[in-house]
């Protein structure tokens, strides 16, 4: 269940109540007359099943009430009430799987913003990363796909794409490309200052080093990954369950790639700087597009399930 919050200019108070009532799947309806003070108006708040949730919230924002007054959602964790029950029973479609398309597209433009704190992570991946590889270290490499921020970026450019949100895009790419540079440039020089304390060397990263070669040696399997990662990676972002994203963190090797190529560069090791920044392109491709149709296919199926739910609706 999700908890409406809801600032309303007195005057449209009653439609906003309507409109709340007429939506299948809501219940807990609360009204506080002259309760708000800035902005003024009243308040009104309820509950609603996630899986109507977002037609709620589309319904809410063509009332302009982001405009003239609040709308705030939260997650309610526990909710002991028949009338709550019986509202995710009438709701149509399964909690689990409903997207809520406000949420998911506030969400990635908080994780697709360039920060500080987005550059440090991404940097400090990529350097652990780097000792990785040298290293031969497969516990590093896992550590450092895990820290990576950059998964933020690539939903945010699968739901601008899917949204037309344009601003969104330029955001994500920004992030991402910035990021990734700044990442990159410290890894280079991370690199050499490692080299001339003795710690890093050529002859390492030359070695056949069994544990993380496929790092600069892509194949279609890194693509296939790629676009497995990217399906589960959204999913997670848009379902109720999104316990599964640090896993999706840990299966592609975009980081790890990023680092490898850094370090190959260092040593003018071309073959393999090129092998790794072919295997981070790929990842990057394989998350972005399989994210998009992820996201066309939920908004599909809820547009089936939307319309079907009405047609059972009508007497």
């Amino acid at each position: 269940m999700l908890h409406l919050r809801l600032i309303t200019p007195a005057e449209r108070t009653e439609d906003v109540v309507r409109l709340i009532e007429g939506t299948v799947g809501t219940t807990h309806l609360v009204v506080i007359p002259g309760a708000a003070r800035h902005p003024a108006g009243d308040v009104v708040m309820c509950d609603v099943a996630r899986e109507a949730g977002d037609e709620l919230l589309g319904r809410l924002k063509e009332t302009g009430l982001p405009e003239t007054g609040s709308i705030a959602v939260e997650n309610i964790d526990l909710s002991l009430s028949r009338r709550a029950d019986k509202a995710e029973e009438e709701a149509p479609g399964e909690s689990a799987d409903a997207v809520l398309w406000e949420h998911l597209e506030e969400a990635t433009h908080e994780e697709s913003t360039l920060s500080v704190t987005y550059v440090a992570f991404l940097t400090l991946a990529t350097v652990i990363a780097a000792c990785g590889v040298v290293l031969d270290n497969a516990i590093l490499i896992v550590g450092a796909m895990a820290v990576g921020p950059e998964y933020g970026p690539l939903a945010g450019l699968s739901t601008a794409l899917v949204r037309r949100a344009p601003r969104l895009a330029l955001r994500s790419l920004i992030a991402l490309l910035a990021g990734f540079a700044v990442a990159l440039l410290v890894a280079v020089g991370f690199t050499h200052f490692m080299d001339a304390v003795g710690l890093f060397s050529r002859v390492k990263l030359d070695a056949e080093r069994p544990n993380t070669n496929f790092i600069y040696r892509p194949d279609a399997f890194s693509f296939v990954v790629a676009v497995l990662a990217g399906i589960a990676g959204t999913l997670s972002l848009t379902s109720a369950k999104s316990g599964a994203l640090i896993g999706v963190a840990i299966s592609v090797t975009t980081v790890p790639a990023a680092a490898n190529a850094a370090v190959a560069f260092s040593y003018d090791e071309y073959r393999q700087a090129w092998g790794s920044t072919e295997q981070l392109l790929l990842n990057l491709l394989g998350i972005v597009l399989a994210g998009t149709l992820t996201l066309l296919v939920q908004k599909r199926l809820w547009a089936r399930q939307r319309a079907r739910a009405g047609e059972a609706g009508r007497p």
